[in-house]
């Protein structure tokens, strides 16, 4: 799945796949998406063991994640419906205490309890399955249920859920925890200067040589590159859109950023792009922000702590904060954006 963001070189040009001598690009396959790896500064040997490290990581968080596939998260999803007490993997416990974390937050808006609506909905196949629409009934039998993680008690390795309705699915901020690991690990190797890019969701670490890197906002109704903007230090950029995965029935578009009050997708925006230190934070309030919609956005970007926004609305209007105005380098004429400040 490619998403909105591209990654590009400030000294190659804005759309050029070239790259500066002193800067090496590495790409793999992990987490169903292209996973690029851009090192400032590294040898070849030294580059070429922080891929493998990378590699390795991306494609254990994949088998470990996967919600409908056998492996750790597979066997709780299992588990859950039946109401009891089980042992669960070590390894969960920091993502679904920091997936709670966020999803109180947001007001319940960013969901990782959403797997059964999201397979009703025939998202969690690749590609979608055809056919129309769920069933109403079952997504309204689904929405009141109200699944959510705080359906899900930890007591020490032992887990359960209260509602049986309740199916993990961390895809919603999967990529941005995964690549701040990957990061962890690729400091404590000695790496400074990288950008982890996993299908557009990256974090930025260091800059290129003094100089900063570039990452290219394309625009999700059209060709090219929308805008730009200058990262360096330890930034990461995430994007959710309706373009990433959807489907069409007699003429209307159902992507898969699902509202969990209404079952349904989305409605009112078109993109999020939130730019935060950390990748989990800013995946997980991309989401939220998509479902929160055009009005209410700026009350949960303030509760979840993040500061840099933009959205994109259904109709081709462009909301900001402030602190985002400065930072975007227009690459395409837009209307006038219209600057929310937060509450």
């Amino acid at each position: 799945m490619i998403r909105l963001l591209l990654v590009l070189s400030l000294l190659g040009g804005l759309l050029s796949c070239q790259s500066p001598p002193s800067v090496s690009r590495h790409e793999f396959m992990a987490f169903g998406t292209l996973v690029s790896l851009s090192f400032y500064g590294l040898d070849g040997e030294a580059a070429s063991r922080a891929t493998a490290a990378a590699m390795e990581d991306f494609r254990y968080l994949h088998s470990a994640w996967h919600p409908y596939e056998p492996g750790p998260l597979g066997r709780v999803n299992e588990l859950l419906p039946l109401q009891g007490w089980f042992t669960y993997p070590p390894s969960l416990r920091p993502l679904l205490l920091r997936a709670r974390e966020l999803s109180r937050a947001s007001g319940g808006l960013f969901n990782p309890a959403i797997g059964e609506l999201v397979m009703l909905w025939g998202f969690h196949e690749d590609p979608r399955r055809e056919g129309p629409p769920p069933d109403p009934k079952a997504v309204a039998e689904w929405v009141a249920a109200a699944p959510s993680l705080e359906d899900v008690e930890l007591r020490g390795l032992e887990m359960r859920s209260r509602n049986p309705r309740v199916r993990l699915d961390f895809g919603a901020f999967a990529k941005g925890y995964g690549v701040d690991r990957v990061i962890e690990h690729l400091r404590e190797l000695g790496v400074e200067n990288a950008i982890v890019n996993a299908g557009g969701d990256l974090r930025a670490i260091g800059s290129k040589g003094g100089a900063p890197w570039v990452v290219g906002i394309r625009d999700p109704r059209g060709p090219g590159v929308l805008a730009r903007i200058a990262v360096s230090g330890d930034e990461s950029v995430f994007t959710s859109g309706d373009y990433e995965r959807f489907f069409e029935y007699e003429g209307r578009r159902y992507h898969h950023i699902l509202d969990p009050r209404s079952g349904y997708p989305a409605r009112g925006l078109v993109s999020v792009t939130v730019v935060a230190g950390e990748g989990a934070l800013a995946d997980a309030a991309a989401t939220a922000l998509m479902v929160a919609g055009p009005e209410d956005w700026p009350q949960v970007a303030r509760a979840m702590g993040v500061e840099q926004v933009m959205v994109i609305e259904e109709g081709g209007g462009i909301q900001l904060t402030p602190a985002m105005v400065r930072r975007l380098q227009w690459e395409k004429p837009v209307p006038e954006p219209r600057v929310r400040p937060l509450p």
